[in-house]
């Protein structure tokens, strides 16, 4: 693995410079697919005035990157990168980024989705919003679980 795959950071991220880093001159790349999440201004009812995200450095790192190969074994991709911020966020600021590359369409599509049901539940970052009530911690959601159970993954496990 020459080429870095997860990315902690506090900085925002550009999609297209990121694509274009993950993709390399890599002749066999046929697809490309990526999802990015954005701070939403309301949350189970609550208007939300901002989120800030923690995470324990070096943990958070090597748990992605064992998402990251579990997506390997399971789909026939080239490259996936995974950028996620910490720090204080504000309504429609980019969170974080999954980027997949394979020869095909419907692997990427695939492999973009496992990681992203995969991180929303197992990825080790607590978030805390703020709200007109005060601040509040969020939780997993059951609906996130059973996103990841479809692909045969119980919440709370890792692997």
């Amino acid at each position: 693995m020459s080429q870095q795959r997860v990315f902690i950071q506090t900085q925002d991220f550009d999609l297209k410079a990121e694509v274009a880093a993950l993709r390399g001159n890599d002749g066999r790349v046929g697809a490309v697919c990526s999802f990015i999440g954005t701070v939403r201004d309301r949350n189970d009812g609550s208007e939300v005035a901002s989120m800030e995200l923690e995470h324990y450095p070096g943990m958070t790192e090597k748990a992605i990157e064992a998402m990251i190969d579990e997506a390997h074994r399971r789909f026939d991709i080239l490259g996936a990168r995974v950028i996620h911020r910490v720090g204080l966020l504000a309504p429609a600021d980019q969170i974080m980024m999954v980027a997949v590359t394979s020869a095909h369409r419907g692997q990427s599509f695939q492999a973009c989705e496992f990681l992203m049901d995969y991180l929303k539940t197992q990825a080790p970052f607590w978030k805390k919003e703020q709200t007109p009530e005060g601040g509040r911690w969020v939780d997993a959601r059951s609906s996130d679980d059973a996103a990841l159970a479809r692909w045969g993954i119980e919440a709370g496990s890792n692997s």
